[in-house]
């Protein structure tokens, strides 16, 4: 393979090579390996070494946390991607190390109740008193899990009404940019709920024109800035309607819409394949690292363990 044809795929691959060579703990060489299948590959493991920046690392480890991997565990993956990207610049596959300025910042509070998840009664209070100008947005984000930055690049093109589906195909980043998903599992079709196509198409007559195609656009049709949703209408709305924390602070941020989402899939039955297909997650893993303890069952599981004691000695 040509120099310039390298991937951050193939840096991965020469790096877990090395480490191996190089006769670190088999526990060591898991995690590293972990780390490489489970997170990098998937996300950002198909770009050009050449082509990856600063920038592109920042949102990689932005969408760690977004998908609720923990602080401690964001921190250990990005010490192995400076050091595939080190050994990168060692063998001359590229110029410099983009992920060695990239700080994992201590996280603060607001951060945190990004994994709460709304109770029932606080989703139908999000779904009945949400403003006019945003509930179509809201609720496509409770019954799709959609990410907010796939409902901010959401195109009406990507909203079949004959098939009953959204296509989510690309996202709009920080600066309001539009992009791809940023893993091929990001790419994929959601389901409409009967409530989500009502939605939509009532919001299609009303909603503000948009050059670009945009589902929810701002006021003069272009990409809605994420923070501008948050401060401007999501945090006072919650406020409003006290679902606040005991300092009377807005008790979770937008991204709590789509663990709502997926407690619902999860209350319903469909197994953790369909839902991490749904969620857009990179691998099974992930999803069972963010949301396993909702599959959790303890009643069920004593049944279980009765049934089996009543089968054996019933032989």
């Amino acid at each position: 393979m040509s120099t310039h044809a390298r991937t951050l795929s193939d840096a991965c691959q020469s790096w877990l090579k090395s480490c191996k060579r190089n006769e670190l703990e088999r526990s060591t060489l898991k995690a590293y390996r972990s780390h490489v299948r489970v997170h990098i590959e998937p996300r950002i493991g198909c770009l050009l070494l050449t082509e990856l920046t600063r920038g592109a690392v920042r949102e990689f480890l932005d969408d760690l946390q977004d998908d609720g991997v923990s602080h401690a565990q964001v921190r250990k993956i990005m010490v192995s991607l400076r050091s595939i990207l080190s050994e990168a610049v060692e063998r001359e596959w590229v110029a410099q190390n983009v992920a060695s300025e990239v700080k994992v910042k201590r996280r603060a509070r607001a951060r945190s109740e990004e994994r709460i998840i709304p109770t029932k009664d606080e989703i139908r209070i999000i779904i009945d008193r949400s403003p006019e100008s945003d509930r179509a947005m809201f609720i496509t984000a409770i019954f799709t899990g959609m990410r907010i930055s796939e409902l901010r690049g959401l195109t009406w093109d990507a909203v079949d009404f004959d098939r009953n589906l959204i296509r989510v195909l690309q996202r709009a980043d920080e600066f309001n940019e539009i992009g791809l998903p940023k893993s091929r599992a990001g790419i994929r079709d959601i389901p409409m709920a009967p409530s989500v196509r009502s939605t939509l198409e009532e919001w299609m007559r009303r909603a503000p024109r948009s050059k670009m195609n945009l589902v929810f656009p701002n006021s003069v049709g272009k990409v809605q800035n994420y923070s501008n949703i948050y401060n401007r209408i999501f945090k006072p709305m919650l406020v409003e309607n006290g679902i606040v924390d005991a300092e009377g602070k807005a008790r979770f941020g937008i991204h709590s819409l789509r663990h709502a989402a997926a407690s619902l899939f999860i209350e319903q039955g469909w197994n953790p394949k369909k839902i991490q297909t749904l969620l857009g997650h990179a691998s099974i893993t992930m999803t069972m690292d963010v949301y396993g303890h909702l599959f959790e069952n303890p009643e069920e599981d004593v049944s279980m363990f009765e049934k089996l004691e009543r089968d054996l000695l019933a032989a």
